[in-house]
């Protein structure tokens, strides 16, 4: 593991130093070139915390994955670099579902130039850079997000307003492993997970976000969303080579994307 081989993997250009512009730097070209994806998941293949297991995955494999890996490897390569870095626990859509979501997600605290920042390349479609941990609006890459403290000494991040992920609420403060650990497990193997049911792919653009749910292919704009279906899996290895850069033969799980599709579909009726 050696930093300059993530600072290679995601073209960071320039010498890191430990301020402002290098974070945002990071920040937005780990998002340009590692995707978010779920692909282990769904062929089977045990995830952990592992920095250099995710280390080879990303650099060397030229792969992407989900936030306890993004985020995972961001934060150890922001330290490597010097800035001091906090893991947080937080819970994709405790808003409608609960304390339950309470490590379902992990994000990072990195303090930079006296301020802290709210630093998530996890999410798949959310911020393009950090912001403050501080009550804000803000708009990046002409989409909408907030940040506000809610009851109970948490926050919340409410995303733009074409995401899927609508929200996530934290405590700013250390994370409980043992609560991230669990959780990590529990997504990657229980029947209910949605990771479990649905491929996932995201990944950033200059100018949109692109999304793979299945086989759904959807653009985000600041205009909002166009969606195309994918008919085989040659237009599924076509759109994850050339969209998300990702060379994953995924033939042997095609009828369980189609079934899911199809579950999707009887659901919404």
């Amino acid at each position: 593991m050696q930093l300059q081989g993530y600072l290679d993997r995601i073209e960071f250009n320039g010498k890191p130093r430990v301020d402002l512009d290098t974070l945002r730097q990071v920040h937005h070209q780990h998002l340009l070139h590692i995707p978010y994806e779920d692909i282990d998941v769904q062929l089977g293949s045990p995830l952990d915390f592992d920095l250099e297991r995710i280390f080879d995955k990303f650099v060397v494999q030229h792969r992407g994955g989900w936030c306890y890996e993004m985020n995972g490897l961001m934060g150890w390569a922001l330290e490597q670099i010097g800035f001091p870095v906090m893991r947080m626990a937080g819970g994709v859509w405790r808003e409608s579902r609960g304390d339950q979501q309470l490590g379902n997600h992990l994000l990072l605290e990195v303090e930079a130039e006296g301020q802290k920042w709210l630093a998530d390349v996890g999410l798949g479609d959310g911020a393009r850079y950090p912001i403050p941990i501080a009550e804000g609006t803000h708009t990046q890459g002409g989409l909408d997000y907030a940040l506000t403290p809610i009851e109970d000494g948490y926050w919340r991040f409410k995303n733009h307003p074409f995401s899927n992920a609508a929200s996530f609420d934290f405590k700013h403060e250390r994370a409980d492993e043992s609560l991230l650990n669990t959780q990590c497990q529990w997504l990657q193997t229980d029947p209910e997970s949605h990771f479990r049911n649905i491929l996932i792919a995201q990944r950033f653009t200059p100018n949109a976000i692109e999304v793979l749910l299945g086989k759904i292919h959807t653009t985000i704009t600041p205009n909002g969303k166009t969606s195309r279906e994918l008919e085989d899996i040659g237009q599924l290895h076509t759109c994850l080579n050339h969209v998300f850069g990702l060379n994953v033969d995924l033939t042997s799980i095609w009828d369980r994307i189609l079934a899911a599709h199809e579950q999707l579909n009887r659901d919404k009726e």
